[in-house]
């Protein structure tokens, strides 16, 4: 066994089972100082980062195994992989709560007055699927390189 094989197994042991089991007791020690009538926010905070913590470790985890030690273009596939999952995952549901935000807002308050705050929820959402569409028509001319559009 080496001692990057052995990092690896601790570090999934810690994003699989330690983080999730730390969320768990934090989760505990919220509903114990609920009980109490004492503030328990300080537990959802903790919840929160072991949950991060252990997705971030998945995630980092995923975009560095995608070639092998050695390849010269493994940083250069990590940083596509992030980009990509950032304009085809992240924008796209960022932008859908957006929309549901501003429909909500708009509901509430029922007024159609560009000072209100639903217009700032529209615009957000409607910016974010253009950088969305902007990086998708980005990788679509990487992707081609030369080829160009038929």
């Amino acid at each position: 066994m080496s001692f990057d094989h052995g990092i690896l197994n601790l570090t999934n042991w810690v994003g699989n089972v330690m983080m999730p089991t730390m969320a768990v007791v934090f989760v505990i020690l919220g509903i114990l100082q609920f009980s109490k009538g004492r503030d328990s926010s300080h537990s959802l905070y903790g919840v929160f980062g072991c949950l991060c913590v252990s997705g971030l470790t998945r995630a980092i985890e995923t975009f560095a195994a995608q070639r092998a030690f050695d390849d010269p273009d493994r940083f250069w596939m990590s940083i596509v992989t992030l980009v990509d999952w950032f304009g085809n995952v992240i924008l796209p549901l960022y932008a859908g709560a957006h929309v549901a935000l501003g429909a909500m807002r708009l509901a509430v308050h029922s007024q159609i007055n560009p000072t209100a705050g639903w217009l700032r929820h529209f615009t957000t959402a409607a910016l974010c699927m253009l950088v969305s569409g902007l990086l998708r028509l980005v990788e679509f001319f990487i992707t081609n390189g030369t080829a160009g559009v038929r």
